[in-house]
């Protein structure tokens, strides 16, 4: 089964995480956003063993490891649309946002701490 192919193009994507990021995002650039970053999830960890739930924008299947193929995966990340692009973005650490209670993960494989974030930026400020 071949990689999902790439739907939103990288300056498409960032210019909408840039508008999160800046607080002037509408639903649309929101929604670009997420997806965007689902694909770079699974683009950077690919495989089937950890489905990653942004409702109502988006999933990402993700993760080398055992495949589900009916019902509901034993692996699942689920969150909203603020908290993921929170977390992609490297604003917030998975483990607090899993403390909480903002990250749904469960299963053996549910922890995205090591894809996340995906867009770090850099925060210092020179004086």
């Amino acid at each position: 089964m071949a990689m999902a192919r790439r739907r939103i193009l990288a300056p498409v994507g960032r210019t909408a995480l840039d508008a999160v990021q800046s607080g002037s995002a509408a639903r649309p650039e929101t929604a670009t956003a997420v997806r965007y970053a689902l694909e770079e999830l699974a683009e950077q960890a690919p495989g089937n063993s950890v489905e990653v739930r942004v409702p109502p924008f988006g999933v990402a299947q993700c993760i080398a490891g055992p495949r589900h193929t009916r019902g509901t995966p034993p692996n699942v990340v689920e969150t909203d649309a603020a908290t993921w692009l929170a977390l992609v973005t490297g604003t917030l650490d998975w483990s607090d946002a899993v403390s909480a209670g903002k990250v749904a993960a469960s299963g053996q494989r549910a922890d995205l701490s090591d894809w996340l974030p995906l867009f770090a930026t850099d925060t210092r400020t020179t004086p």
